[in-house]
Parts: structure tokens; C-alpha cells; sequence
């Protein structure tokens, strides 16, 4: 008689389903910040495993025996994860970075913070847009298109299914270059303005000697800086609303560019 009845292809597939959940959604931006503790970390990972695996669960048939093939199933979750959650970091990485020329232009090079996200050094005005835009991806929904890409890598990309090849490479290549696109158009307007600043501020030396230009030029610059970064928001918020509105089309051609059913 078994007193526990259970089924061990259930249990496997339970698994495998929590592997995935572990492994891919904590690599994705806003659930992999390191202020989250670990414990509360596992207890998501629980919760969200229970809760998807009745309509999302993963074959238990496709846990392997051999140590080996497990080993490049969770290698092959891991680049699913980099990779899902590489996509949505371009913005906000677009985004810090036109950050970081914004504080070159505006003198604020000394001054840093440690950016929540990656543990990194950021500068203040790269640090203020990554937290004005992470508010505007979380108030619009964006986490929730998320777990939605997330969902579907269960019914596209099997475990140990992965593939890699130059689909992806080339979609991947076409984010990376938005990224420094998305950087030019937040830093542009603030750069050309603070130009017109320290032609203005040439001109005032060339007329008044007697004039000091770097005590000055330096609150000058500042004020219009901040001027044209608070202008700046209502399109950087734009620019937000636009990835969130292509995420899921974004996510569905990442997918099946990974994805066995598709080649």
C-alpha cells in the first residue's frame, strides 16, 4: 500500500516548473533588485510555481537522469533568463546612460550613488531618470507584460529545448542599438541646450574680463539643466509607454526565435 500516493511525474514536472520560475523570472528587471531578500525571494518563487503550475506546469517526462543533461537544462534556463530579462534592461540601460551624459554636461561627475538595480556606481542624474522611468514602467503595468513574456516561454521553449542561432542574435543586436538610440534622444535636447549655455557664457567673458565665468557658469548651467531634464520627463514617460505597448510582440519573437516548434 502507498501512504503517500502521489505521482512522481507530477512531482518531477512541479520541479522543473519552479526551476524555470527561480532561475528565468528572478533575472528579469524589478525582481532581480537586490533589495529583496532571498527569503522573500523563495517564498514568491513558491507561491508563483503553485500558482502557474496547474495551467502552466512543464512535462515531468522531461526531467533527465543523467547529471549531465541536467546540467545543460538549467544552463539552457539561465541563458533564457539573460536574455528575457536583457531585453527589458536596454531601456532602462538607454536610459541611465543618457543620464550619465547629462551629469557630464551638467558638472555633477562627482557625485554618485549605488544604483539598487546592479549594484554599480551611477551618477545623480543617471540615478533620478532610472527611478522616474522604473516608476513610470511599474504604474503602467509594465512588470505584468512581463510575467506574461514569462508565461509563455512555458507553452514556447521547453525545458532543455533551447536554441540559439542567428535569429536571435540579430534581434538582440537590434535592442542593443535602441539602446544608444533611446540614450541620444533623452540627452540630445538637454546637450544642445547646455551648448547654447557655454556659448553664451564664452560671450560674456569675451565682453566683460572682469566677470567670473566659473562661479557663474556652473549654477547656470545647473538651473537650465534641470529645467530641460524636468521638460524631458513627459518624453522619457512616452518613451516607457511605447516599449510596454511592444513588449509582448518583442517577447513572442524572442520566444520563438529560441523555441524548437519554430525552426
Amino acid at each position: 500500500m502507498d501512504i503517500f500516493n502521489y505521482d512522481p511525474a507530477a512531482v518531477l514536472s512541479l520541479i522543473l516548473t519552479m526551476m524555470r520560475v527561480s532561475i528565468v523570472m528572478f533575472m528579469l528587471p524589478v525582481f532581480s533588485t537586490n533589495n529583496i531578500p532571498m527569503q522573500v525571494k523563495a517564498a514568491v518563487t513558491i507561491v508563483f510555481s503553485l500558482g502557474v503550475w496547474p495551467q502552466l506546469s512543464l512535462p515531468g517526462t522531461a526531467m533527465p537522469a543523467h547529471p549531465f543533461d541536467m546540467g545543460l537544462m538549467l544552463l539552457g534556463e539561465v541563458v533564457l533568463g539573460l536574455v528575457l530579462g536583457m531585453i527589458v534592461n536596454f531601456l532602462f540601460m538607454g536610459i541611465q546612460a543618457g543620464g550619465e551624459l547629462l551629469g557630464f554636461q551638467m558638472g555633477f561627475t562627482m557625485i554618485n550613488f549605488a544604483d539598487p538595480l546592479t549594484g554599480n556606481q551611477t551618477g545623480a542624474t543617471a540615478f533620478f531618470l532610472w527611478m522616474v522611468s522604473l516608476l513610470a514602467f511599474l504604474s503602467l503595468d509594465g512588470h505584468l507584460y512581463m510575467i506574461k513574456g514569462f508565461a509563455a516561454s512555458f507553452r514556447l521553449v521547453p525545458p532543455g529545448g533551447l536554441l540559439l542561432g542567428d535569429t536571435l542574435l540579430w534581434q538582440v543586436l537590434h535592442l542593443a542599438a535602441g539602446l544608444f538610440i533611446l540614450a541620444l534622444k533623452i540627452a540630445a535636447p538637454v546637450m544642445v541646450a547646455l551648448f547654447m549655455v557655454e556659448v553664451a557664457l564664452a560671450l560674456v567673458a569675451r565682453i566683460s574680463p572682469q566677470v567670473h565665468i566659473m562661479e557663474f557658469g556652473f549654477p547656470a548651467k545647473i538651473g537650465v539643466g534641470f529645467f530641460f531634464v524636468g521638460l524631458l520627463l513627459v518624453v522619457m514617460a512616452d518613451e516607457v509607454e511605447r516599449f510596454i505597448n511592444g513588449m509582448d510582440g518583442i517577447f513572442t519573437n524572442v520566444l520563438r526565435s529560441m523555441s524548437p516548434l519554430y525552426q
